[in-house]
C-alpha cells in the first residue's frame, strides 16, 4: 500500500465534511529540530499556510506540543494565535486568548522541583528546560556516545524521582523528559475528538514517539499522519517528508475546506 493511500481516502471525506479538525505537532512537524531551540522557526512557507486555513476555512486548526505555549508562542508568531495545546496536553490557551493555569499534583510538582537542581549540580543545566508539568534534557547535537552516557547517567538519577514522587520518564527525539502522568498528546487528541462528534473529519500530524498517543488515538477515527524524513514504525496510516509534502498536504487541505466566496 502507498504511504499516501490513507492521506487520499482522507480527501475523499474531508471534500464534503460538515466540520474539520486540523490537529499539528510543532517540533520536527512544522518546524525542524535545531539545537538552539530558540531557533526552531517553521518551515518557510508553513506560517502563511496556516493564517490562510484559519482565514479561509471553518477549520478547527489546533496546535498540539511538548513546549510551553510561551516559549512557542514567539516562534509561531501567527497573531493572534490559534488554539494551543502545549506541555502535552498540560496547558491550554484558546481560540479566545483565554489561558488555563497549569495544576499539577502537590506530590509532582515537589519531584519536579527537586529533579531540576539534580540536574543543575550534574552540571547539566544548559542541556535542561524546565516546563510548567515536566523538565527536558536535550542532548541533540552531541556525539552518539556522549548521548548515550547522558542518557543512562540521567535515566539512573531521574528513575528515583520518579518511583518516589510519581512522576514518568519519556524519550523523544533528542533526549529526555521526566513528566506528570495523566495528560499527553493522546488525550488531548481524545478530547478534540469528542468535541468534534461523528461529523467531524480529523487529521493529527506529529513526528516524535511523544506523538504516538495522538496517533493511537485517532486511529479509526480520523488520520494520523507521520511527518519525518525517514520512516519509522508507527500507528500513523500516513507519511509525508517535509517540507515540500507537508507544504502540498496544507495548501490541499486548504483547497479543500476553504469557504464560497460570495
Amino acid at each position: 500500500m502507498s504511504r499516501f493511500s490513507a492521506i487520499d481516502n482522507f480527501w475523499i471525506k474531508l471534500a464534503t465534511a460538515k466540520s474539520s479538525v486540523l490537529l499539528l505537532d510543532y517540533d520536527g512537524t512544522l518546524a525542524p529540530f535545531c539545537v538552539e531551540r530558540d531557533q526552531a522557526f517553521p518551515y518557510s512557507g508553513i506560517r502563511e499556510l496556516l493564517e490562510k486555513i484559519r482565514a479561509a476555512t471553518d477549520t478547527r486548526l489546533v496546535i498540539v506540543s511538548g513546549r510551553a505555549i510561551d516559549d512557542l508562542l514567539p516562534l509561531l508568531a501567527i497573531d493572534p494565535p490559534p488554539e494551543i495545546w502545549g506541555c502535552h496536553g498540560w496547558e491550554c490557551l484558546g481560540p479566545d486568548g483565554s489561558k488555563f493555569p497549569v495544576e499539577l499534583p502537590p506530590q509532582a510538582r515537589r519531584g519536579l522541583d527537586l529533579a531540576a537542581p539534580w540536574l543543575e549540580a550534574e552540571g547539566l543545566t544548559s542541556r535542561m528546560e524546565v516546563k510548567p508539568a515536566s523538565l527536558a534534557l536535550h542532548w541533540r547535537g552531541l556525539d552518539p556516545l556522549e548521548r548515550q552516557r547522558l542518557s543512562s547517567k540521567v535515566a539512573d538519577g531521574w528513575l528515583q524521582f520518579a518511583a518516589e514522587y510519581g512522576l514518568e520518564l519519556h524519550p523523544f527525539d533528542g533526549g529526555m523528559e521526566l513528566r506528570c502522568p495523566g495528560r499527553d498528546k493522546g488525550s488531548v487528541v481524545t478530547r478534540i475528538l469528542d468535541e468534534a462528534g461523528p461529523g467531524g473529519t480529523v487529521a493529527f500530524l506529529g513526528d516524535d514517539l511523544t506523538d504516538e498517543d495522538g496517533f493511537k488515538a485517532i486511529a479509526g477515527r480520523g488520520l494520523g499522519v507521520l511527518v519525518r524524513h525517514e520512516y519509522r514504525a508507527t500507528e500513523a496510516t500516513g507519511h509525508l517528508v517535509p517540507p515540500q509534502e507537508l507544504i502540498d498536504f496544507l495548501q490541499k487541505w486548504l483547497e479543500l475546506t476553504q469557504k464560497a466566496v460570495d
